[in-house]
């Protein structure tokens, strides 16, 4: 009995223990399962955060497509926007090129220092007219006087050379009556008539160094002292376009100082490209604007046309003649000249409304209208030709036929250009 009751009271702790570590074991694995489960969900959440922010990046990354836009019915009611097919329509061959006034070099005189000197005075300004012959610039330099002394001894030995020219022709006549009353020898009169030839080639040679002396001084614009003076006269009629010259600047020989031009003519210059050089030729009339006058219309007259393309740039020189005795027009002015070809070609025809500057270049909008009455328009770059009053003619580009904005055409454009802004950052 005891030892029943003593097994009994020894198996109770083991028991005890067991149940304890079977007890502790199931909290573990619960714990353990929780945490795993909490690490899933955590992964299953990062994951799904990581998808949305790859179909987040996706969006941003997509750029708006900036060559169409797409309008509702209401919105092309409200910009009272109207398509039609592409017309066609006869265009001469022509181009518009931009070009630039110069002065007429033929009409033009560039008045340099003609030797080292300083200068004195100056009596005119940029825009003077002045006549011909009028004093510009004054200067002295040490060249000038020398050209004057030169003046001074050459008139001097002229003197002197046709004073003994005068006696040697005298001796030579008195010679030739003594020898006709045989008074004198023949040797005597063979001598004065030496004398008298050589007599006049000393005088030949005096006047022409006076003619060198004074062509010299007259090149330096030397007055008549010989004070080293130097004068710049205008040789024509016009009007003052450079003054570089300072008063008590020392410059050297060749430093242009004054230009003045006639500007009741003037030249418009043209860089034509390559594949338009075959629409200039001698004689051919021109068309232009300038920005200072936009509503009037300005003739010129080719004059000259380049014999060879610029190896660096492609371009042929154009030059012609613009009658300008309004004097509106002024030098070193841009021009915007429309030329015109002989030859007739059939292209398509469009408002001029229609043609709209984007990015730099002329383009129009494609529509295409969808069954909801609304509309996708597409930006189509082109190259213009002609103008009249009211239509552009298309030389590249665009077909005959298709359906083009004719009314509205600004709107679309707006409304692209307003779509390819960058989003503003909140």
């Amino acid at each position: 009995m005891r030892k029943d009751t003593t097994n009994r009271l020894v198996e109770a702790p083991s028991r005890l223990t067991a149940l304890s570590l079977a007890t502790a074991l199931a909290l573990t694995g619960t714990a353990c399962s929780r945490k795993t489960e909490q690490s899933k969900a955590a992964t299953s959440d990062s994951m799904s955060a990581m998808k949305g922010m790859t179909t987040d990046t996706t969006m941003r990354s997509t750029a708006p497509d900036t060559n169409s836009i797409t309008f509702t019915a209401a919105q092309i009611e409200h910009g009272k926007i109207q398509w039609a097919p592409a017309a066609l329509g006869h265009s001469s061959t022509s181009a518009v090129i931009p070009g630039t006034i110069i002065p007429n070099e033929n009409r033009t005189a560039r008045l340099s220092a003609p030797a080292e000197g300083r200068v004195v005075t100056v009596r005119v300004q940029p825009g003077d007219g002045v006549g011909r012959g009028q004093v510009l610039v004054t200067l002295l330099g040490p060249g000038a006087g020398s050209a004057q002394s030169d003046v001074s001894k050459a008139a001097s030995q002229v003197v002197a050379m046709r004073a003994q020219a005068g006696y040697a022709r005298a001796a030579r006549d008195r010679a030739e009556r003594l020898l006709a009353l045989m008074a004198i020898p023949r040797q005597d009169y063979e001598r004065a008539i030496a004398d008298d030839e050589s007599a006049q080639a000393s005088l030949s040679q005096a006047l022409a160094e006076q003619r060198r002396a004074i062509g010299s001084a007259e090149q330096l614009g030397a007055g008549a002292s010989a004070t080293g003076e130097m004068v710049l006269r205008s040789p024509l009629s016009g009007v003052v376009l450079t003054r570089n010259a300072q008063p008590g600047a020392v410059v050297s020989a060749g430093t242009q100082l004054i230009s003045v031009t006639d500007p009741s003519s003037l030249w418009l210059q043209i860089n034509a490209p390559e594949k338009l050089a075959s629409l200039f030729r001698i004689g051919g009339a021109l068309h232009f604007s300038v920005p200072a006058y936009p509503a009037d219309k300005f003739d010129a007259r080719v004059t000259a046309v380049g014999a060879a393309l610029d190896p660096d740039s492609r371009t042929l020189l154009v030059r012609a003649t613009v009658l300008n005795g309004n004097q509106k027009l002024k030098p070193e002015m841009l021009a915007t000249v429309s030329v015109e070809g002989e030859g007739v070609s059939t292209v398509p025809v469009v408002p001029d409304g229609a043609i709209q500057l984007l990015d730099g270049r002329a383009t129009v909008f494609i529509a295409k209208p969808n069954p909801a009455g609304g509309a996708t328009f597409v930006r189509r770059t082109v190259e213009i030709g002609s103008r009249t009053a009211s239509n552009v003619a298309v030389a590249r580009g665009l077909a005959a036929g298709e359906l083009i904005v004719t009314v509205g055409a600004f709107s679309v454009k707006a409304e692209l250009q307003k779509r390819s802004m960058p989003p503003m950052e909140m």
